[in-house]
């Protein structure tokens, strides 16, 4: 049975290297989480996160290989994502600035 995907060989090596890669980034998160880096902290613990994410989106569940409308669908939830956190930021900094003023 076919499953109308692509069948894209990827070689093993590929796979061990991208696991060298999520290893090391596992390292340099904990390494991290141990630097107090004050307002950043959140902001270097989503970068490396995401980064790790992208390694096992692209190669693991093979979206690196896969038609550009997955891309797409990914992106839009993203985006989606990003603009909730956006206002759910907007809206405790507004109902903080109407308890106390500036």
């Amino acid at each position: 049975m076919s499953s109308g995907g692509h069948d894209s060989h990827i070689p093993l090596k590929t796979y061990f290297n991208i696991l060298v890669a999520l290893l090391i980034l596992t390292v340099v998160t904990v390494a991290a989480a141990r630097v107090d880096f004050g307002a950043f902290n959140t902001i270097i613990a989503l970068g490396i996160a995401s980064a790790k994410a992208f390694l096992v989106l692209g190669w693991f569940m093979h979206l690196k290989f896969d038609d550009k409308i997955y891309w797409v669908m990914f992106g839009t939830s993203i985006f989606g994502l990003v603009l909730l956190y956006f206002f759910s930021v907007l809206d405790i900094y507004t109902r903080i600035m109407q308890i106390s003023p500036l």
